[in-house]
C-alpha cells in the first residue's frame, strides 16, 4: 500500500491548540480521512476520531446543548469530526461547544465548501483555521514514487487522486477514475442543494469538460442547455464548491485593451476532466495534450497556494482585446507572476504584457519544467 506524505499536514500541525478550531475542506476522495486520522495517531488515547454519518454520532450533536458532545470528547486532548458537512447546524453547536471546551482541539473535515463553510464560517467567525486539500501535487505524489515523464503524462491523463496514482494499472486507474467520477464528485451537490433537473446539471458539466482552456460564455451556455443564466450561474458556483471546478477570471488593469469580465473554467483534476471526454487516448495522441497541461499545471499553482492558508495566491489569465494571451497569471501581493505552458519548445514572447507590467516575473513552464 502506497502512504502519501501530504505537504498540508505540517501546516495543520502547526496551527492545532492555538485557540482554534481546524477545518479541513476538499473533494471527496482527496485523502482527507487518511491524513487527519495519520494526525491523531500520535496523541493515542488522548486522540478521537468520529465519522459524522453514523447515526449513533450524529445524536450528539444537538443545537443549545452543547454538553451533549461531551460523550465523544471527555478527557481528549484532540477529536476528529470526519464529514462534518452532514451535520444540521454543525456552526452553532460547535460553536457552542468550542467556547465551553477552549482546550479541546476540534478538526472538522468536509468535502463540500458550500456546506461545511457556510454553516461554520458565520458563527465560527474568528474561532477557525480553514485548509484545504487538494488531489496529490506532483511533488507528493514523487515523495512516494518514481516520476519521469511517462509518469507525469499517466498524472495528467488520470489524474492526482490518492486511489487513482496508487493503482498498479491503466486500467485500474481508469475504473477507479470512474468510481471517483460517478459516485462520489456529484454527491455533495445532489444531496445539500435542490438540482431540479440532474440531467442538465450533468450536460453542463461535460460542455465545460470540453471548453476546458478557453473562455466561457454564460448566454452560449444557457442556449445550449435550455436553461436560464442563473440556472448556469448557479451550477457554476455549485461545482466550484464542490471543488470540481475552478473559475479563472481574467487579469485586468486596463480595461480598453485588455478583457476585464471574461473566465475560464478548469477542473481540479485532470483526470475527471478526461473521464468526461475522453479517457483512452494517451496524451502524445491527444489534440486537447496542450490545454489538459495547462489544467493540470493550474492545478499544480492551487495546491502550492493551499499551504498558504493566510494568504494564498490568487490565480488568473491575461487577454488582449487583439487576441494576445498569457495561460496563468499568478497574484500574491503586490507580486505578479506569468506562467505560459508549452508542452514542448519555449518559443514565446511576454513583450506586450512586460510593457504593461514590467514589474511582473515571467516563466515558460514546460514539463521537464515540473519535473
Amino acid at each position: 500500500m502506497v502512504i502519501f506524505k501530504r505537504t498540508i499536514e505540517k501546516v495543520i500541525k502547526d496551527s492545532l491548540f492555538k485557540g482554534r478550531m481546524i477545518a479541513v475542506l476538499g473533494p471527496r476522495q482527496s485523502g482527507k480521512t487518511t491524513m487527519v486520522k495519520a494526525m491523531i495517531d500520535a496523541y493515542g488515547s488522548d486522540g478521537a476520531y468520529w465519522d459524522c454519518q453514523l447515526a449513533e454520532v450524529r445524536r450528539h450533536f444537538v443545537v443549545g446543548k452543547p454538553d451533549e458532545l461531551l460523550a465523544l470528547t471527555n478527557g481528549k486532548k484532540i477529536v476528529v469530526f470526519d464529514e462534518a458537512q452532514t451535520i444540521q447546524d454543525i456552526g452553532a453547536i460547535l460553536k457552542s461547544f468550542h467556547d465551553a471546551n477552549p482546550g479541546v482541539q476540534i478538526i472538522a473535515t468536509g468535502s463540500s465548501s458550500f456546506d461545511l463553510s457556510n454553516k461554520i464560517k458565520e458563527p465560527m467567525t474568528g474561532r477557525i483555521f480553514e485548509f484545504i486539500l487538494y488531489p496529490l501535487s506532483l511533488s507528493e505524489v514523487k515523495g512516494s514514487m518514481t516520476a519521469d515523464r511517462y509518469d507525469l503524462d499517466e498524472l495528467m491523463l488520470y489524474g492526482s487522486y490518492p486511489a487513482v496514482v496508487a493503482a498498479d494499472s491503466s486500467e485500474e486507474k481508469k475504473l477507479v477514475l470512474k468510481n471517483i467520477a460517478t459516485q462520489y464528485l456529484y454527491k455533495d451537490v445532489f444531496i445539500f442543494e435542490a438540482i431540479r433537473n440532474p440531467r442538465v446539471f450533468e450536460d453542463m458539466v461535460k460542455l465545460l469538460a470540453l471548453q476546458m482552456g478557453s473562455l466561457v460564455s454564460v448566454n452560449e451556455l444557457a442556449e445550449q442547455l435550455g436553461v436560464s443564466r442563473s440556472v448556469v450561474q448557479r451550477y457554476l458556483r455549485l461545482l466550484e464548491q464542490a471543488f470540481i471546478v475552478k473559475v479563472v477570471h481574467s487579469f485586468s488593469n486596463n480595461p480598453r485593451t485588455e478583457l476585464k469580465k471574461a473566465f475560464k473554467v478548469y477542473f481540479l483534476d485532470t483526470g475527471v476532466r478526461n473521464a468526461l471526454v475522453d479517457i483512452d487516448s494517451p496524451m502524445t495522441a491527444r489534440k486537447d495534450a496542450g490545454h489538459i497541461f495547462e489544467g493540470y499545471f493550474l492545478s499544480e499553482r492551487m495546491k502550492e497556494g493551499s499551504n498558504d492558508s493566510i494568504f494564498p495566491p490568487e490565480i488568473m489569465f491575461w487577454r488582449t482585446r487583439s487576441g494576445l494571451e498569457i495561460d496563468i497569471i499568478e497574484k500574491k501581493g503586490a507580486a505578479i507572476t506569468a506562467y505560459e505552458c508549452k508542452l514542448k519548445d519555449k518559443d514565446f514572447s511576454f513583450a506586450s504584457f512586460k510593457r504593461s507590467y514590467p514589474q511582473a516575473t515571467t516563466r515558460i513552464i514546460t514539463p521537464e519544467d515540473l519535473l
